[in-house]
């Protein structure tokens, strides 16, 4: 018989209970990342707010300790994030009291993660298998190289509303799963580019403020030259400023350019999936758009 998590856990010499994050101060959640040296500033966790649901670890008088949140996509998948203790609890046993509680209202989805080396071993205690490395590059951007197409009827174009649509397709293709309500909300806060062959929509890349500066993501694309001819504009527009971009890309050109561009790897984190693997989510025969850069960490 499955046991259902407790509402509360005493730990050592403090007693949590169990909180929506949808009812705690932003203030409180910031100074929660900041206490990790995670950069997410409090209109980031406010869109996070906006995008899917949590809870949070708080203690007698109301601080918030920890957090975990997802982000449902359809009926049947989601991705895990903002999971989160203080310091002090690492190692007492909070995270996986959270995670089960979040883990409960997301029963019976495929679940994707992204997780830090301090908490892999969490993840592998649930049942999340490996998949692949995230390359975290960040820093202050130049640019460089020249903006010019290999294709005469190739062309990179601003964005608008009315390419929304096929945003979310392309996005659909790369990432495997439909996301629509979350790419439209990406949009609405960001700035974005596409490559149009023959007038459709081939390759795109998202930039939006996040912690220190803006982070290019989603980017999705069919190959290297097209991800790098999207990403180059706002490499462009941000020049002497901060952009991060998380993507599975180790080596080839994408990388390099990034790394050229004054973004080089910074950290790793490793995407872990439990039901359905990375592969059971690819579409057509591989050749097709996938995703260069992840929207963040925390949403893939």
């Amino acid at each position: 018989m499955k046991v259902k998590p407790s509402e509360s856990l005493k730990i050592d010499a403090f007693s949590m209970r169990i909180g929506d994050v949808q009812d705690v101060d932003l203030d409180r959640l910031h100074v929660l990342s900041l206490s990790v040296g995670w950069p997410h500033r409090a209109e980031d966790w406010q869109f996070l707010r906006e995008s899917g649901q949590g809870f949070v670890a708080l203690d007698e008088i109301g601080r918030v300790l920890g957090s975990a949140m997802w982000f449902p996509h359809g009926a049947g998948f989601a991705t895990v994030g903002m999971v989160i203790t203080s310091p002090r609890l690492q190692t007492l046993g909070a995270a996986q009291w959270l995670m089960k509680r979040a883990l409960e209202k997301v029963a019976g989805r495929d679940l994707r993660l992204n997780a830090t080396r301090a908490a892999r071993r969490l993840y592998l205690s649930l049942d999340f298998q490996p998949e692949k490395t995230v390359y975290h590059c960040q820093g202050v951007v130049h640019p460089i190289g020249s903006a010019s197409m290999e294709k005469a009827d190739s062309e990179v174009r601003r964005l608008r509303a009315e390419h929304v649509p096929a945003i979310i397709a392309l996005d659909t293709a790369g990432f495997g799963v439909r996301r629509e309500a979350l790419v439209q909300k990406l949009f609405d806060q960001s700035v974005g580019y596409g490559l149009f062959d023959d007038g459709a929509l081939k390759a795109f890349a998202l930039c939006r403020p996040f912690g220190r500066g803006h982070v290019v993501g989603p980017v999705v694309a069919v190959q290297d030259a097209d991800a790098i001819a999207v990403v180059r504009p706002h490499v462009a527009e941000h020049s002497g400023g901060f952009l991060r971009v998380d993507t599975h890309m180790e080596s080839g050109e994408f990388a390099a350019f990034l790394s050229h561009s004054g973004m080089p790897v910074f950290d790793t984190v490793l995407t872990m999936s439990s039901g359905k693997r990375l592969a059971d989510f690819a579409v057509g025969d591989g050749v097709g758009p996938i995703t260069y850069a992840l929207a963040s960490q925390t949403l893939g």
